[in-house]
């Protein structure tokens, strides 16, 4: 006799079963049938997480030769000549779920295959053990409630061997070594793995920043770490940037072509959104960036880690009022502006007005972006204009003497007025040169505002984080910044103008 709520329940559990095989096929889909509150289909960046995790584990990332770069294909049917990526590299900002999906991938590949030997690297023996944990209590999960879907479910043929789950050293059934979960100063030997996870062995600021630290991570990765790796194992390493020096910074110097690396913002300037607004919210993200170095912010958050010790500027002046005489009126020989254009797309316009005053400065406005000239010309007019500047100095080189002359029409037709001087020329100086050579005088002598990290934000990161010795993304603030060094310095017009 046909029964209806008998039929029923064999499409629920038939969609069910649907369910399990899609999650054991699909890293994506084991994380979301499993953890539904945190792996959520709008979280794109989670997705691309787990889709990339899980195109390393089934060979599918690849350079096809003479390709130079890795890539992530769908399939391999039809692909000829290819290397395979034994290497993973993933930075991404804090709070992102990086450990949660680390701990479900290493479920995960054990349920594909119980062979699978794995050793898992934390900062220390505590966030070891946990991440350990976490993965045995995962695939050990007894189920209670009966509508709640447990890794039993997906992976029925993957259980802890009774007697040996020691929290960080255990195996599965019908195996003699599955799991280990140690930290640099832990215990590595005896075992090898095919899988080797590094996961953040940097606990804060100060090891980050400590160069014995450092330089032992380096020591145990190449003599302690790489040696349990059995022949033809992988590598992940999933890391919050701190520094140049961490582990995937010398990683990269020594092996660059080796690893794939996985490498995402908090925020992105060009699209100006966050990167996962759930885990991490515009607010959430101003509020901290307020708070913290900003060398630290652009190395945690926007894996762009740069030599603390190796700045060029080790500091920099600020003020909170501008120079006063006796009766407490401003005093100063001439305002100032030293502007040098964008040489590339890429580059920024530098533009500083400045109060000059017995061989000092004191910076009163900047103007610093990558806009095209048709908008910068007229608003570095009026920022001319509205701070006073008595004298300004343009670099001629790379359209600066057209972007002079529109300056000077600008502040003709729109505000009617010849008092600024407008000077332009040819920069044939070396730029490293200058910039070296001036660095002294810019951090004795030129004033910021106290605020300037806030009025300037991009201005001032670029001058905090320019390094003396190798390769600068951006060199356009300290060349500015140099410029104006030089018109105090060197300027033979040594007018003494003002109008206020």
């Amino acid at each position: 006799m046909f029964n209806k709520v008998d039929f029923l329940k064999g499409i629920v559990n038939d969609n069910v079963r649907k369910e399990f095989i899609e999650a054991r096929n699909s890293f994506w889909s084991f994380n979301k049938i499993l953890y539904p509150n945190f792996y959520k289909e709008d979280r794109e960046f989670l997705i691309e997480l787990c889709k990339t995790l899980q195109a390393f584990y089934e060979n599918r990332i690849i350079k096809v030769i003479p390709e130079a770069e890795w890539r992530i294909v769908e399939s391999l049917t039809g692909l000829e000549n290819y290397t395979v990526c034994e290497c993973l590299m993933i930075n991404i900002p804090p709070r992102h779920g990086k450990s949660f999906t680390a701990t479900n991938f290493a479920k995960w590949i054990l349920g594909k295959d119980n062979t699978n030997k794995i050793i898992t690297v934390s900062y220390n023996e505590t966030l070891s053990g946990r991440f350990a944990k976490a993965v045995r209590d995962g695939i050990d999960e007894i189920k209670v409630e009966p509508d709640r879907i447990v890794y039993n479910d997906i992976f029925p043929n993957t259980r802890i061997k009774q007697g040996d789950a020691a929290t960080q050293l255990w195996s599965l059934e019908g195996q003699y070594f599955n799991y280990l979960a140690t930290s640099p100063t832990g215990t590595v030997t005896g075992v090898g793995c095919r899988y080797g996870i590094i996961d953040d062995i940097i606990k804060n600021k100060y090891e980050a920043y400590n160069d014995n630290v450092l330089e032992n991570h380096w020591d145990w990765y190449t003599n302690t770490f790489l040696s349990r790796l059995e022949e033809g194992a992988k590598q992940i390493v999933i890391m919050t940037r701190w520094s140049t020096k961490d582990l995937c910074g010398k990683i990269l110097a020594q092996e660059p072509k080796q690893w794939y690396v996985l490498k995402r913002k908090a925020y992105d300037e060009v699209s100006k959104k966050m990167l996962c607004p759930p885990l991490l919210s515009e607010k959430s993200y101003l509020n901290k960036k307020s708070k913290t170095d900003i060398a630290i912010v652009e190395a945690n958050y926007n894996q762009n880690p740069v030599d603390v010790k190796n700045r060029l500027y080790s500091q920099f002046k600020t003020y909170t009022d501008l120079p006063r005489d006796i009766t407490g009126n401003i005093v100063f020989d001439r305002i100032i502006s030293y502007t040098d254009t964008a040489d590339t797309g890429d580059d920024n316009l530098c533009s500083i007005v400045a109060l000059e005053y017995k061989g000092e400065a004191w910076v009163l406005d900047v103007y610093y972006t990558k806009d095209p000239m048709e908008i910068t010309e007229p608003k570095t007019a009026d920022m001319l204009v509205l701070n006073k500047v008595n004298y300004a100095k343009v670099e001629s080189n790379n359209g600066g003497k057209g972007f002079a002359r529109n300056v000077e029409k600008n502040i003709w037709e729109k505000h009617r007025t010849r008092k600024i001087i407008i000077d332009w020329f040819h920069q044939s100086q070396n730029k490293i040169a200058r910039i070296l050579s001036n660095s002294s005088f810019v951090m004795e002598h030129i004033f910021y505002p106290q605020n300037w990290k806030d009025r300037w934000p991009a201005y001032y990161l670029d001058m905090i984080t320019y390094q003396r010795g190798g390769k600068n993304k951006h060199d356009d603030a300290p060349d500015g910044t140099t410029g104006l060094a030089e018109m105090i310095n060197n300027d033979s017009s040594k007018i003494k103008v003002r109008w206020l």
